[in-house]
């Protein structure tokens, strides 16, 4: 669940740091919603409520399915708006991402950076708290910032 979480975090940072233009019913109109770390309840809002043209959805449903998606989800401002799975997967099934998952983080720690919502040298503990690993808290601590690593 934890990285379930973090990951979600990762992409609200995403979203935040994009800038929509102004127009009635844009995202802009609503605070950063953050879900709970504990529980499965997370916060929906509706195209509808976005003013955007339902009637696209179902054509972007058929392109994702027959790319083989296995998920799609779209948050706006940490809200859900459209949320499917394919093929029999689930909102609690495991997929791994591989370097996916590496991409989407180093995409957005730099956006973060450049946004000054965090500092690459500063430790990841610092923003994520003790026990955001499955080590040792001695093991865990050695984990230097992100900057060590490419300096």
């Amino acid at each position: 669940m934890r990285t379930l979480s973090l990951l979600f975090a990762i992409l609200l940072l995403v979203q935040a740091s994009c800038n929509p233009t102004e127009e009635p019913g844009n995202s802009t109109d609503q605070a950063m919603y953050f879900p709970p770390l504990a529980g499965n309840d997370w916060a929906k809002i509706s195209p509808r409520e976005l003013n955007w043209d339902e009637s696209q959805i179902p054509a972007l449903v058929d392109f994702l399915r027959s790319k083989n998606s296995k998920s799609f989800l779209i948050l706006v401002n940490g809200r859900i708006v459209l949320e499917e799975y394919f093929d029999g997967h689930k909102a609690t099934d495991t997929w791994q991402w591989n370097s996916a998952g590496k991409t989407l983080t180093t995409a957005t720690v730099g956006i973060a950076q450049q946004e000054n919502l965090l500092d690459i040298n500063t430790r990841v503990s610092q923003y994520l708290g003790p026990g955001w690993t499955s080590m040792p808290l001695a093991k865990e601590a050695l984990i230097l910032p992100p900057s060590t690593y490419f300096l």
